[in-house]
């Protein structure tokens, strides 16, 4: 075992897990980074049953002390849990790579719909395929919800209980938060495993102007190293899915930087939704608005790098005190509130992506396949619910042109 690797307690006998290289985990995470579709609900609902249910490459408790950690944390969970999967199997070295393999794809794919968006000023099409895929979408949180609550809930009553009101209050504020979650956790601990005490302003010159021009022309020094502290702030003190740092960023880069206005922000929260991997890659989309490929840069590295480092520091203490039973309790506690938490969530997003009867036909439809076509591919039901949305888009937009 290299140095850098996960360390194994054996304070309890481990779970059996199938091998892998990081090679291997870092392709699946590279496929989930290109074709992961659903946003952060739905790609930790992937990781638990590609690799908790399918390859057994991780172990459930792995699984849900990663789900644990990333919703106490600051930042992105999707990435996060990605992150600390990583490090279970490869340490640091295995973090880094596994990062790197989920962000990437999707930001390549943002940064040509930006460069697309810049050079014909919108994209129309946008806004149907989200119409299509946000109902899509619903239906994959919905069974990403619903497996969760089987594997973290059991029969156990004060889980549901904390399940219940974390889903309840994240449906009430449309909001994440944490202190609940510690809250959830402190509860569990108290109950299960009370713990024991008294024992032991000029545009870069050097630097093309293209790699620096967003809608507004090239940007300046000023201009580049205000966005990459606030993006840094972002990635660094928003807790919640990835979905929880748009109300921060709509405060920021709408209100008051004025970077965009609200349509162009409204279509950067579009591109990230139907694009794979973390929803959080909007900032990309968003930096490249205001300063070209440069500011994409600097937004993805301002927003990742905190996650990143939030997630690998405490990771080994985290994981080490977790085989304490009453960390586990309190881990247990936590995990019951970020699936509550998942549920409300689901219920916010789903009040607002199905509105009227295509988008209940295509969520309905969407949850029979992935619930009776168990290999039923995700990335090509949504591809077709993008179409979907497209074609009823453009008929609903010439139902409006002819009619008097």
């Amino acid at each position: 075992m290299s140095q850098d690797t996960a360390p194994d307690d054996g304070a309890t006998a481990p779970e059996p897990t199938n091998p892998c290289s990081m090679r291997e985990l870092a392709g699946y995470f590279l496929r989930l980074g290109t074709f992961g579709f659903g946003g952060p609900i739905a790609l930790a609902g992937y990781m638990q049953r590609d690799l908790v249910e399918r390859r057994r490459w991780i172990t459930k408790q792995d699984y849900t002390e990663g789900l644990a950690l990333s919703q106490l944390a600051p930042g992105p969970l999707a990435a996060q849990l990605a992150i600390y999967i990583g490090w279970v199997r490869g340490g640091v070295s295995g973090a880094t790579l596994v990062g790197f393999a989920f962000v990437v794809p999707s930001f390549v794919m943002v940064l040509a719909l930006a460069a697309v968006y810049v050079q014909f000023g919108g994209l129309s099409w946008m806004q149907g395929a989200f119409y299509g895929i946000g109902a899509a979408v619903i239906a994959i949180i919905a069974r990403s919800a619903v497996k969760l609550v089987r594997m973290t809930l059991a029969r156990d009553y004060l889980l549901w209980a904390i399940f219940a009101i974390n889903a309840g209050v994240t449906a009430w504020t449309e909001s994440e938060i944490v202190w609940i979650f510690v809250g959830s956790g402190v509860l569990a601990m108290l109950v299960k495993a009370p713990p024991r005490f008294g024992v032991g302003s000029r545009t870069l010159s050097v630097i093309p102007a293209f790699l620096l021009t967003g809608l507004h022309g090239p940007a300046t020094t000023s201009t580049l190293w205000t966005m990459g502290w606030y993006f840094t702030k972002a990635g660094a003190f928003v807790f919640g899915s990835g979905l929880a740092i748009v109300p921060f960023l709509y405060a920021g880069v709408v209100e008051e930087h004025r970077w965009l206005t609200e349509r162009q922000f409204l279509d950067a929260v579009a591109v990230a939704m139907i694009t794979p991997g973390p929803v959080v890659i909007t900032t990309a989309f968003i930096g490249y608005l205001v300063a070209g490929p440069i500011g994409a840069c600097v937004a993805a590295i301002g927003t990742f790098v905190p996650c990143y480092l939030l997630t690998v520091i405490p990771a080994p203490y985290f994981r080490r005190f977790s085989k304490n039973e009453s960390i586990k309790a309190f881990v247990n506690g936590v995990t019951a509130a970020a699936t509550g938490a998942i549920a409300g969530a689901a219920f916010v997003l789903g009040r607002r992506a199905i509105f009227d009867i295509p988008t209940i036909a295509i969520c309905a439809v969407t949850l029979l396949v992935i619930f009776k076509v168990k290999k039923a591919p995700e990335p090509l039901v949504i591809a077709a619910a993008g179409i979907i949305g497209v074609v009823v888009n453009q008929l609903f937009g010439l139902a409006v042109a002819v009619t008097p």
